[in-house]
């Protein structure tokens, strides 16, 4: 789906909260269609796996969905995949062409312990979920938690890496209901794509990263690159296994993320990857009219990247 520029600017002019409204209606929809592949696939697998690239809201996605399930009577239990990678091994953990560490890599994932988990959650033993902590770049055994599901509860597993075929092609992975999101909608201007679906990947982890997780614009930007390779090589290959997939771009998301966009690239170096992609993306930010964050609603996706929504991550 393509948005255009001149149709985003006239309706952000002209009635900015029924704008916001309507493109959160439609992804809300795109939420109760997936709560109900799930409730629908119960019978075959409790288990759910939930993938997409970095900044598409899996987080904020599989959060809605469990409010969803919550009306089927379904109890949800949502599951980082970043729990499960391997202690860092200086000796065992891939590299890029470069030598650093490639953290887009699914080799971090210890796939063999999430098969088997899949297989005991459905059998309806319980198993435990370990707890990565990234400061230290290994598992905590200490701050492990016990799950085990009745029968009106299921798992969304989410990661980047869910669809990958290690944890697809066997035990109960090749029955679990699949879902792919993607912020993929370029923006046009008379035919000429002036804002790359691409682009509010970037802008809304950068955002993030800089409010919530004490990394610099300039540190994001840096692994921009990397995570656009690692995307093409780990993720997009398995995204046409999805059972249901859906866009989570918001026509109104740039207007409203301007703001909070406007000093990102004061300090970005030069040697940065991409760094003439990264100027193009400010200059397009000018192209946008500008909506106040008091018409986004604590519910939209966007409050994962701003704050103030009705969420805890």
């Amino acid at each position: 789906m393509v948005y255009r520029l001149e149709d985003i600017n006239r309706r952000v002019l002209e009635d900015p909260e029924r704008f916001v409204q309507e493109c959160d209606t439609a992804y809300e929809k795109n939420v109760l269609r997936a709560a109900e592949a799930i409730v629908a696939n119960i019978e075959r697998s409790r288990i759910v796996l939930l993938s997409g690239p970095s900044g598409s809201g899996k987080t904020t996605t599989a959060k809605n969905i469990e409010l969803a399930l919550k009306k089927f009577g379904i109890v949800t239990h949502t599951i980082s995949l970043d729990n499960y990678y391997k202690d860092v091994d200086p000796e065992k953990t891939p590299r890029n062409a470069d030598g650093i560490y490639d953290f887009e890599s699914p080799e971090l994932l210890d796939t063999e312990l999430l098969v088997q988990q899949f297989l005991d959650l459905d059998q309806g033993k319980e198993i435990s979920i370990p707890k990565f902590e990234f400061k230290n770049q290994k598992r905590n055994p200490d701050r492990a938690v016990p799950l085990h599901l009745n029968d009106n509860e299921i798992a969304i597993f989410e990661g980047i890496h869910a669809l990958n075929d290690r944890l697809t092609a066997h035990g109960e992975g090749r029955l679990a209901e699949k879902i792919y999101i993607s912020a993929r909608s370029n923006i046009e201007k008379d035919g000429k794509v002036v804002f790359k679906g691409t682009w509010k990947r970037i802008i809304r982890r950068a955002i993030r990263d800089r409010q919530y997780r004490g990394a610099s614009a300039q540190e994001t930007f840096m692994m921009w690159d990397n995570v656009r390779r690692g995307e093409k090589k780990y993720i997009s290959p398995f995204k046409h296994t999805a059972d249901i997939m859906f866009n989570t771009a918001l026509p109104y998301e740039v207007p409203a993320l301007k703001r909070f966009a406007k000093d990102l690239f004061d300090d970005i170096a030069p040697e940065t990857p991409r760094y003439n992609e990264i100027r193009q993306l400010e200059k397009a930010l000018e192209l946008f009219e500008d909506l106040d964050e008091k018409y986004i609603p604590r519910t939209s996706l966007l409050r994962e990247f701003i704050g103030g929504g009705i969420h805890s991550y």
